[in-house]
């Protein structure tokens, strides 16, 4: 039964091969470079945008019940460790993007949560999402995804705990901590009002991530069918001690979500990646975006901002080398 949901429900191996039976009624050879580009593009297209759809009814259909207000007053109920797992946890129903994440980040810091809590927010809402769990179970197997939700979920929490441990408030731009807390009115929503909202979600973020879809996608085309798996192995194989190290670096400036950043790393993994170094690439994307990082400077000072860019790295480059030594038994 399982295997049944891995491949054909999440990983849609029956799309997979009805796009090869048409390409090749088109006379479509799928098994040249140029075939095999075709046929990976627009399978992985219609793949994530079918998830696409789903996953974000479902999540902005629970995210309806946790409104900004409702979430602050859910944190600040917790005190200390609990409050950054509560944030970490809150932040997995939350926008899908570093950059949408900031606005709900300013907000809770102008309403006085600890800022610890706050950067434990900050960190998971973009990095572990239940979406990231459902796409990356549909290509990397389920132990992966949950791992991967896990360690998330431990880089946010002790991230958050270090930089309240560094008393860092001061760090914090004056005319956040100033800013009065928004009062948003609140008001009983009915069940049709939740699945207009959700699908008003579905139709809105399609719009804004589907350009880095097609672009992620004809880069994993690319790496799928056109670059030799030789180079790949040598400079992101288990050769290469400083794999996960490369994949970060190079994955910073690069601004895209799970759902771009997807089909390159279901690329890199097929021509011989390891594990840890695809997985560490995505979390650099989706966690520390170039954008994200200029956006976030108008509201924290460098110090700070340092802070959270090294936290963040140390943490990716750790969980990398985690995934990389028990790649064996995950996949």
């Amino acid at each position: 039964m399982w295997d049944f949901i891995q491949n054909e429900l999440l990983g849609m191996r029956w799309l997979n091969t009805l796009t090869g039976t048409i390409l090749q009624s088109c006379r479509i050879d799928t098994g040249t470079r140029m075939g095999g580009s075709i046929h990976f593009f627009l399978y992985d297209t219609i793949k994530i945008m079918i998830l696409l759809g789903f996953l974000i009814f479902v999540i902005s259909l629970i995210q309806s019940y946790f409104p900004p207000e409702r979430t602050k007053n859910i944190v600040s109920r917790f005190h200390g460790p609990a409050a950054n797992t509560a944030a970490a946890l809150l932040g997995t129903v939350t926008p899908f993007c570093s950059c949408s994440s900031i606005p709900l980040f300013i907000g809770f810091t102008s309403a006085g949560l600890p800022l610890g809590v706050t950067f434990s927010f900050l960190i998971s809402s973009p990095m572990v999402d239940l979406g990231s769990l459902i796409l990356l179970m549909s290509v990397f197997g389920w132990k992966a995804a949950v791992l991967y939700v896990l360690l998330g979920l431990v880089i946010a929490v002790a991230g958050g705990m270090l930089i309240e441990a560094l008393k860092m408030e001061n760090q914090v731009h004056d005319f956040i901590r100033r800013a009065p807390s928004a009062q948003t009115v609140q008001y009983i929503m009915h069940f049709m009002d939740r699945i207009k909202y959700a699908w008003g979600q579905v139709v809105s973020t399609v719009k804004k991530v589907f350009l880095y879809v097609l672009i992620g996608v004809g880069i994993g085309a690319v790496i799928h069918n056109w670059i030799p798996q030789n180079f790949i192995v040598q400079l992101l194989g288990s050769a290469n001690p400083f794999g996960v190290v490369i994949a970060v670096l190079a994955g910073i400036p690069i601004y895209a979500d799970i759902f771009g950043t997807i089909p390159v790393a279901e690329a890199l993994l097929a021509k011989g990646a390891q594990l840890g170094v695809v997985l560490a690439f995505m979390m650099a994307v989706t966690t520390l975006s170039l954008p994200s990082i200029i956006m976030l400077k108008k509201a924290i000072k460098p110090r700070l901002l340092g802070t959270f860019i090294a936290i963040c790295v140390a943490g990716i480059i750790i969980a990398g080398y985690v995934f990389n030594a028990i790649q064996n038994i995950l996949i």
